[in-house]
């Protein structure tokens, strides 16, 4: 990241000229020293010399002084994952209040503010209380707002929306959600289908399958991990639940998403379960928590974004993802969650003295060493 740092621009700049210190003080109109102590740190050069500066060295003010408001992408996923790290092994308030600072830094990054509102997103649940976790969340919405107001890259500021929408789900506000996104459900756009169409057209069938299998790839997750609200949706139906149950496995084992999005299918396995424990059947609702801990200790880690060999043309679309391949939280909080979707569930109350429940605590810590 490029902080202000205005004495080894001179330097450097001082140097490629082949000038002496005098040589800039007398250009300038300032003494030796003047010059000495700017380059060594000591004080700065009073902004009216700056234009002058520039002008002598044949660069922009900006540059002179070393300082870009904007991250570059790599900066961006490096530091989203060293705080996503912190979060994990500092205390809470001393990196939030490092976050703080870097937004209010960069507050002109889109890309950047974008990236801070999804780790906030992911960690506000670490909060000391609730009310610091909803502060937290009410400063994502703010800053998925700004973006959306100031940015002009569209696909910001959609992205921006949707976090914007996940923010106000998880500070149970339904009505910001249907007024941000609106009520009514379109259709899935054709871009996808027609871009794959252009380049098969212009001879690239190698491009043309990758974007095909990126859009079956997006849809199947999205059909799959929608299985998980549904399932709570229709919690009181037992029928309903067999048939959500069948088909979402069905397909789930058909693409062998155990392996392909471990992290999907915990989510639905969980959710099975406490559907079955709201009806107190506990020999079912051991079953989906015995695969959501199978699911969970099979090469779960190291987390990465991988195809497989149906979707074997997906990975450089991974690659170029804003934070890489990796997931948006440190190890240590994603074994966390894993621990507590057992153990801090209060719908699984009723079988935690069942020495299969008990099993799979102790399986699952082992595991994660915990």
């Amino acid at each position: 990241m490029k902080e202000i740092n205005i004495g080894k621009i001179i330097v450097a700049k001082r140097r490629e000229k082949g000038i002496t210190q005098e040589d800039l003080a007398a250009y300038i109109g300032v003494s030796k020293a003047s010059v000495s102590k700017w380059e060594t740190g000591q004080s700065y050069p009073d902004i009216t010399f700056l234009p002058q500066l520039g002008a002598y060295f044949n660069i922009s003010i900006d540059d002179l002084m070393g300082y870009s408001p904007q991250l570059t992408p790599e900066d961006i996923k490096a530091l989203y994952h060293r705080l996503a790290d912190d979060f994990a092994t500092k205390a809470f308030a001393e990196v939030l209040a490092e976050c703080e600072a870097i937004i209010k830094k960069y507050y002109s990054c889109f890309p950047l503010l974008l990236q801070m509102a999804i780790l906030l997103i992911n960690h506000h649940m670490l909060a000391d209380d609730a009310d610091k976790g909803r502060a937290i969340l009410e400063n994502t919405v703010k800053l998925c707002q700004r973006i959306q107001t100031e940015s002009d890259d569209r696909f910001l500021v959609r992205d921006a929306m949707s976090m914007e929408a996940t923010s106000y789900l998880m500070l149970n506000q339904p009505d910001q959600i249907m007024a941000l996104v609106g009520e009514t459900v379109r259709p899935f756009p054709t871009d996808t289908e027609m871009l794959a169409m252009a380049y098969q057209m212009a001879g690239n069938l190698d491009k043309a399958k990758q974007v095909l299998q990126i859009s079956m790839y997006q849809h199947l997750l999205f059909l799959v991990s929608s299985a998980s609200a549904y399932l709570m949706l229709n919690a009181g139906e037992l029928e309903r639940i067999e048939t959500i149950l069948t088909r979402t496995l069905g397909v789930a084992e058909l693409y062998d998403l155990d392996a392909l999005h471990p992290n999907t299918m915990a989510q639905v396995y969980c959710a099975a379960a406490q559907v079955y424990a709201i009806h107190q059947d506990a020999d079912t609702t051991l079953a989906y928590l015995a695969d959501y801990t199978q699911v969970c200790i099979s090469g779960f880690f190291p987390y990465t974004l991988h195809g497989d060999g149906y979707f074997d043309a997906i990975q450089p679309w991974f690659e170029d993802f804003d934070l890489g391949v990796g997931a948006p939280r440190s190890e240590e909080v994603i074994k966390q969650s894993m621990l507590d979707g057992l153990v801090a569930n209060p719908q699984f109350d009723f079988i935690k003295a069942d020495r299969r429940f008990l099993d799979l605590v102790k399986q699952l810590k082992e595991y994660l060493n915990i």
